[in-house]
């Protein structure tokens, strides 16, 4: 059954659009109360509540001193990798690394025309937790994107927690772990991980911030632990938007909208033409495509539940829509000089790949820009993870007699308005005027 099919000049298109922007992708509420019952009881009960979780959940019985890795258990494992598949994985660290160092903020400190001395110093977290997740498919390059951006941020201690079911270690990553810098991996995962990154155990001690991606339990755990720790978003189910003329290999862009509904059943796939018989050229190409793939399964109902195709009058002139889906990944499968255009009207989007040679894909490996990007139309607000989440700024202020002469007057004044006479007195003293 192919996806939903709009029609930008339809007399119902807002109707219609509007009603599947509203589409709600995201898990069963019932998540929320199971894991508060495990985030209360990893609080209480610390490395004891692990040990059953982990017992329960990932079939592995130990001791807590088995939860955490070795380095001798995390190199064997890494150790297992093929050559090919470990300088992929160290090409595509190096080209994160340098991508995020150009992304650094550099300190300010000047002085104003009152004489008014202001600034602001940028500082690495403490400490950040990341979560990996594990089971059925393994993400290293997850790993690379997580702990590579917080090492170039100066983050001393990087604490990795990632399941093992059945207690198998998957030599991809800890091979990942060991290039990007973990400091300490956990073999624990769902929101039992998460409870213990923000709270801490008598033996895992808590971050300042988790980071990471995860099932519908990890999101709901990491959205519950807010406040106690920073993290870096609420992950929903992937998505990609592809924006594609007629001139394109129907085959290339049913690939490109499968990578990512080959994720999971809840992920989406958009494609925006000003082609209509191209729009069923790649609905071809997808049904031939989901015929060799190995998550068949996952893709086709992926496409079939929640994907879309969007016919408008003209590309360039469809960035309003773009902004309105506001997508974790955008191909701008066109013309170059068209794709430049357009993407300098796009305002939403969690990253943009230019061109009829940039897959998304490529973003997800390689690029070295960050695939932990804003879904389920979190781009509206956020971007994607980089070294600045890993940061926080510290504001300076200061001033000489003069200028807290200059500045005193109007401050005295804004205390008054506020009823806040401590606030005033503190300035007006200075000022000699008691």
């Amino acid at each position: 059954m192919p996806p939903r099919r709009l029609d930008a000049s339809a007399p119902n298109f807002e109707q219609a659009f509007a009603a599947f922007l509203a589409r709600n992708r995201d898990s069963d509420e019932n998540v929320d109360r199971i894991v508060a019952d495990i985030v209360a009881d990893v609080r209480a009960r610390g490395d004891a509540a692990l040990l059953e979780y982990t017992r329960k959940f990932d079939r592995v019985d130990t001791d807590i001193a088995g939860l955490r890795l070795s380095d001798g258990q995390r190199l064997a494992a890494a150790a297992q990798v093929p050559t090919a598949q470990r300088e992929a994985l160290q090409f595509a660290a190096r080209r994160i690394e340098a991508f995020h160092r150009a992304l650094l903020p550099k300190d300010v400190d000047f002085t104003d025309a009152s004489g008014t001395r202001l600034g602001a110093r940028y500082r690495a977290l403490d400490s950040v937790g990341v979560y990996v997740p594990g089971g059925t498919a393994a993400y290293p390059s997850s790993v690379l994107m997580n702990i590579v951006p917080a090492k170039v941020a100066g983050v001393s201690r990087v604490v990795m927690v990632v399941p093992t079911p059945n207690g198998v270690l998957n030599p991809l990553v800890m091979l990942a772990a060991e290039i990007a810098g973990a400091d300490e991996v956990w073999r624990i995962g769902g929101a039992q991980a998460v409870a213990a990154l923000a709270y801490g155990t008598e033996s895992l001690q808590p971050v300042d911030k988790i980071t990471g991606p995860g099932n519908a339990y990890v999101a709901a755990a990491k959205r519950r632990v807010f406040g106690q720790v920073g993290i870096d978003l609420i992950a929903g189910p992937s998505e990609i938007l592809v924006v594609a003329d007629g001139r394109n290999d129907p085959t290339w862009i049913a690939a490109d909208l499968l990578s990512q509904a080959e994720h999971d059943q809840s992920s989406q796939s958009v494609l925006i033409t000003d082609d209509a018989l191209f729009a069923e050229e790649v609905t071809r190409a997808v049904d031939t495509e989901l015929r060799t793939l190995a998550r068949s399964a996952i893709a086709g109902a992926s496409w079939r539940d929640n994907g879309a195709i969007i016919v408008v009058p003209d590309l360039v002139a469809s960035a309003p829509i773009i902004d309105r889906i506001a997508a974790e990944h955008v191909e701008l499968a066109m013309e170059p000089a068209a794709a430049e255009v357009l993407a300098g009207k796009i305002r939403h989007a969690g990253a943009i790949f230019l061109g009829r040679h940039t897959p998304e894909a490529i973003g997800d490996y390689v690029a070295g820009t960050n695939h932990v990007l804003p879904t389920s139309r979190a781009a509206r607000f956020s971007g994607g993870l980089g070294v600045i989440d890993f940061m926080k700024r510290t504001s300076l202020v200061a001033c000489t007699p003069d200028a807290l002469a200059a500045l005193g007057p109007a401050a005295l004044a804004l205390a008054e308005a506020e009823g806040l006479g401590a606030h005033g007195r503190s300035v007006a003293i200075r000022l000699n005027r008691r």
